[in-house]
């Protein structure tokens, strides 16, 4: 019988759309922390803790840096309890994949030249959506697309969109500019107050660190607002 510590519950226990596993089917995988996506690698934990605690427990020997994990080898892998070679190797497979995505992206990063361009990347993540959501174009000095990553996640009125995980993102990457975007699920185009404010508190916040915010674009229907185009920044 499994014995956990007090305060912690087995997975199975949990509210069923708080597992990892059927919250990545009812929200989707962009929706999951790094451990919640672990643990469904994971499929089981120890007779001390839950598939979830030993994520979080392998995650916070890294200080929660995936690169790092990715320089792990199976016998550091297997140091953990619960760990056995099968886990390992399953965890090792996933971060090989993910490197080789990024290196696949790498050799076909599109340049940025207008704010088509941009449009063009973002609307099949943005248009069709019923809440609002955030995301992020890091480019290089050459604009080309380094990296494109979700910021936030909110409902139908907005979403809080955080500067500190925003610049992050970019010092992570190394990116020397940045295209802002979300979506407005009404289909209005038109910036908001809250737009604008955020944009210019982006704005000042990359000037400090010499990133640059190239754009801002509101996406719509297959039509979007691009704040560079109309003056805005």
């Amino acid at each position: 019988m499994e014995t956990y510590p007090s305060g912690q519950l087995p997975m199975k226990a949990w509210a069923e759309d708080d597992r990892p596993r059927e919250k990545m089917v009812l929200k989707g995988r962009h929706q999951l922390t790094d451990a919640e996506l672990m643990a469904i690698l994971l499929g089981s934990g120890n007779r001390a803790e839950s598939a979830f605690g030993l994520a979080q427990r392998i995650l916070l020997s890294v200080d929660n840096d995936l690169n790092e994990l990715g320089k792990r080898s199976l016998h550091d892998l297997m140091q953990f309890k619960g760990i056995g070679q099968a886990k390992a190797l399953t965890i090792a497979a996933a971060l090989e994949l993910g490197r080789r995505r990024h290196l696949t992206e790498v050799r076909h990063r599109p340049q940025v030249r207008a704010s088509r361009d941009a449009f063009q990347l973002l609307s099949g993540i943005l248009e069709d959506l019923p809440h609002e959501e955030f995301w992020v174009l890091l480019l290089n000095r050459a604009n080309r697309v380094i990296g494109r990553e979700q910021i936030s996640s909110g409902g139908m009125a907005g979403t809080v969109v955080d500067s500190k995980i925003v610049f992050r993102k970019a010092l992570e990457c190394k990116a020397s500019s940045l295209i802002l975007s979300h979506n407005h699920p009404s289909g209005q185009l038109q910036p908001s107050q809250a737009d604008i404010e955020l944009t210019r508190k982006l704005k000042e916040g990359g000037a400090l660190l010499d990133i640059g915010i190239l754009d801002h674009l509101i996406v719509g229907e297959r039509n979007y607002y691009s704040f560079a185009d109309e003056g805005m920044l």
